[in-house]
């Protein structure tokens, strides 16, 4: 197009310079060895251009028959080139597809077309057949050959990462990503791998360097990277918290200030000030996590903030997260166990069932069952809220790739992957088996709760032990046989006025007691 623009302005100029000397007509004398030539300026100047136009075609006729050699030789070449590209391209198809004879024979033909140290494509092509067969060892070779070309050493060492992967050769794996990540941050699969390798090691401070060169050079972007930092700020926290709280409280909150709503970030900056002795600071963050995510750690380790706390102490720290989030599953379920603590069954109860109510799960029936257990160890009362438990819906936890953690952990141990524990209800158990078709509900639960069973202080039995002994009773009574008809006896002297039965009566019943030690050697007693 520019050429185009470039020929039209010339010709342009051209008509607009023989228009202008058209309008100036003029004679041009020239006297050259005596002789006097005169001829008209537009002629004149026509011929001038007629020269040079003749001169530029003699001199390219002449540079053709004079470069036609090289030309004949490059044509030659470049057809050359053509077809080993095509037979390279036609062979990279066929190695995607999968078709491992036709990738053979096409990087033969690449390999006679053209010079594999000008074309690295063709190992290329040589490996991916190699792979398709199966020969391991030669793409391995191949892959190995192209991490001593610096155009295609990161090709290679992605290749021998795969190889080193589906081996299980981590370590080897591990090696071949950090040398690729060391030479090129900017590869996505290097830097990933190396920094969940890293992670995997617990080598943090390395690990946080290679994701600020990942941020610095744009491969993840600044929310995602931001995220990932305070997920191993908090990782190396939690190491230090034990040995090194101000160490542990810094990271702590620096994650904090990446990600506010990181539940694990907050839990350990509360306990590495708990261990300073800055019980205010650590509450304050704990309130504000809790007003953002009530979390069930945060509240016990909020309730829990002091060891020389007294039951009721607990309670009322418990009451205050319930007033900053009213009317919350959690913040039920955490008044509900401090008030256990102190013995107020009454309050317990209520916060458990209002729990229960608004989302019925797991915890709240199984709370339910402690208090029973606590005031009154009905085991049919007990028994009934345990039941409960097992059709609600499970409570959430901590999952990753199908792994149910009770803590939080930076990696997953399954995959390697980084940040990959989410706080959820586990797969599978969204909720529990159903019974009669029926799904839990509170209200139900309370209409069937059985009444408290009176205790028996005379007795020496405990309750439980005596209601097992009751029902073995009546089973064996239901599968004994009807006794046959026999006629009355005989009302003698020697015959008792009232036979008692052993069955039913107490062990320390007297008429009990006297059967046993001084039967009637006449008399036949019935049982049944």
């Amino acid at each position: 197009m520019i050429k185009l623009v470039i020929f039209a302005a010339l010709v342009l100029v051209l008509g607009y310079g023989f228009s202008w000397l058209a309008d100036r007509p003029g004679d041009l004398s020239l006297i050259w060895e005596g002789q006097l030539y005169q001829t008209k300026l537009i002629v004149a100047a026509s011929a001038l251009i007629a020269l040079i136009a003749v001169v530029m075609v003699a001199w390219w006729l002449l540079r053709s028959i004079w470069t036609s050699p090289y030309a004949v030789t490059r044509y030659f070449r470049a057809r050359k080139r053509d077809r080993g590209y095509q037979a390279l391209s036609t062979g990279l198809i066929a190695a995607g597809a999968g078709n491992a004879l036709l990738a053979r024979k096409m990087a033969a033909r690449s390999r006679g077309l053209l010079r594999a140290d000008q074309e690295p494509l063709i190992i290329l092509l040589e490996a991916q057949a190699a792979l398709i067969e199966g020969r391991h060892d030669e793409a391995r070779a191949k892959f190995e050959a192209m991490t001593a070309d610096p155009e295609t050493k990161e090709l290679g060492l992605r290749g021998l990462y795969l190889e080193a992967k589906r081996l299980g050769a981590n370590e080897a794996a591990r090696q071949y990503a950090e040398q690729a990540a060391d030479n090129a941050p900017y590869l996505p699969w290097a830097a990933q791998a190396t920094l969940e390798y890293r992670s995997q090691a617990g080598r943090w401070d390395d690990a946080i360097r290679l994701l600020e060169q990942q941020k610095a050079a744009r491969i993840v972007e600044k929310q995602e990277a931001d995220r990932l930092r305070a997920v191993l700020l908090t990782a190396r926290a939690t190491e230090k918290l034990e040995n090194d709280p101000a160490g542990a409280r810094d990271d702590a909150t620096h994650a904090l200030r990446l990600s506010a709503d990181f539940e694990p970030a907050a839990i350990v900056a509360a306990k590495a000030l708990f261990r300073e002795d800055k019980i205010r600071k650590a509450a304050a963050i704990l309130e504000q996590a809790w007003k953002a995510n009530p979390h069930p750690e945060i509240g016990r380790t909020y309730v829990r903030a002091r060891s020389g706390d007294s039951a009721v102490d607990r309670l009322k720290r418990a009451e205050k997260l319930e007033a900053l989030r009213p009317n919350n599953v959690e913040s039920l379920l955490i008044v509900a166990q401090a008030a256990v603590d102190t013995k107020d069954f009454a309050k317990a109860r209520t916060k458990a069932e209002a729990a229960a109510r608004a989302e019925p799960r797991e915890a709240a029936f199984l709370l339910l069952a402690d208090i029973e257990e606590a005031e009154t160890g009905d085991q049919g009362r007990i028994r009934h809220w345990l039941a409960q438990a097992l059709k609600a819906p499970r409570d959430p936890a901590w999952v990753a790739d199908g792994f149910v953690s009770d803590k939080w952990l930076p990696l997953s141990p399954v995959t390697g992957q980084l940040d990959a524990f989410a706080w959820k209800v586990p797969y599978g158990q969204a909720e529990g088996p159903a019974e009669e078709g029926a799904l839990v509900s509170i209200d139900q639960a309370l209409r069937t709760l059985p009444p408290v069973r009176e205790t028996r202080p005379e007795s020496p039995v405990n309750d439980h032990r005596i209601i097992e002994l009751e029902r073995a009773a009546t089973i064996a009574e239901a599968a004994r046989p009807a006794p046959k008809p026999t006629p009355p006896a005989r009302a003698t002297d020697d015959t008792p006025t009232e036979a008692r039965p052993f069955f039913g009566g107490r062990p320390d019943d007297p008429g009990v007691r006297n059967s046993m030690v001084e039967p009637e050697p006449k008399t036949r007693l019935r049982l049944f």
